[in-house]
């Protein structure tokens, strides 16, 4: 609890700025879920290798599989939105100063 003091200074005697709902920011992204995932070393060698054959990295190559194999089973969500691309964009996007 405060005790006896000074009155506010200036600064905090103004009101907050309300904002209108049409200026607030869209939602952000839902974030990609993290998952631990034990392997027999066997297996992840040779998914590792065969993500390396594909130019994807290990995560990738497990969540490509799994998509694959869920649209086979059509069980892949509609709202599901396409794997995220990851490294450097296409010269064609990129802004010149």
């Amino acid at each position: 609890m405060r005790g006896q003091g000074a009155a506010a200074r200036p600064e905090h005697r103004d009101a907050l700025p309300v904002t209108d709902p049409a200026e607030t920011p869209r939602r952000r992204p839902q974030q990609r879920k993290q998952v631990l995932l034990r392997l027999d070393p066997h297996v992840y060698d040779a998914l590792a290798r065969w993500a390396g054959d594909e130019l994807r990295s290990a995560n990738a190559q497990i969540e490509f599989l799994l998509r694959r194999a869920l649209a086979d089973a059509g069980r892949l969500p509609k709202e599901t939105g396409p794997l995220p691309r990851r490294g450097r964009p296409p010269a064609s996007d990129v802004s010149e100063p």
